[in-house]
């Protein structure tokens, strides 16, 4: 994935799929949004969009089952066909399938994947969940991905806790040189919650070369200073009609959160 600084990546919070326990049973519905959301983020100006189960609460915290796969794959063909091949689309695969998502790139053309926990142990509202970033860097080389394909790694995720209490720079530093992620992703404390200045910083003074993002409650109000320290952002819910995180995409919204980032 090219990184064109600043990078905006839009989330497309699929509905519920088959199987979880809020699926309603029209497939095409959850298709259709998926595809409104990606033209909306594209026709704004977002650099690219990345793909969620965001719909299949409660997550399994690591292999999610085969029908959710098979979902995910259908949903990023339409999306792909919709934004065209020369827009980068990846995938999130919740709560922490890397597995899942790469083999997702390789069936849909995607560039880079979201890893929640890509090194050391998380306690989250699915237990604990630990980091396989030596699965994944193996995979992504078995699957012909490597350079083709980014390891977007959270550092202390949202909706989460470390096992062991290390300082973010610490675990920044793990992540980017012993765990090998090619981008480095920010938080806050949940869905929609602002990723705090302070640690966006202490992330960027740790590991200065790599590409950093802030991932959670960035908005139009917010996103120059972000952008002051971080090379892009990943934004979902305050781009939503009327501000519902179940809502789609509203145009207006993703075309003023650009041109307030300066694009």
């Amino acid at each position: 994935m090219r990184l064109e600084r600043p990078c905006l990546i839009g989330v497309i919070h699929l509905n519920p799929l088959p199987g979880s326990p809020g699926w309603g049973g029209d497939f095409d519905s959850v298709l259709r949004a998926a595809v409104d959301d990606a033209r909306a983020y594209r026709s704004a100006g977002f650099r690219a969009v990345v793909v969620e189960n965001f719909g299949d609460t409660p997550f399994y915290p690591g292999t999610v089952p085969p029908e959710t796969v098979a979902a995910m794959a259908r949903a990023g063909s339409v999306v792909r066909d919709a934004v065209g091949p020369d827009f980068p689309i990846g995938f999130n695969v919740l709560r922490n399938d890397a597995r899942a998502a790469l083999a997702l790139c390789a069936a849909c053309g995607g560039s880079f994947i979201r890893v929640n926990v890509h090194t050391g142990a998380m306690v989250t509202d699915q237990g604990l969940i630990q980091g396989q970033a030596a699965d994944t860097l193996r995979q992504r080389d078995a699957l012909g991905l490597t350079g083709s394909v980014a390891i977007l790694a959270d550092v202390l995720v949202k909706h989460a806790a470390p096992l062991a209490a290390l300082p973010i720079d610490c675990c920044a530093t793990d992540t980017w040189q012993r765990g090998r992620a090619d981008a480095l992703i920010v938080t806050g404390t949940g869905t929609g919650q602002a990723t705090p200045l302070d640690r966006l910083r202490a992330v960027r003074d740790a590991v200065p070369e790599a590409p950093l993002f802030a991932g959670s409650g960035v908005t139009a109000e917010t996103v120059r200073d972000i952008l002051a320290i971080a090379d892009g952002v990943i934004v979902g819910s305050a781009l939503k009609t009327g501000g519902r995180l179940n809502a789609p995409v509203d145009p207006d919204r993703a075309a003023a959160f650009v041109k307030a980032a300066g694009l």
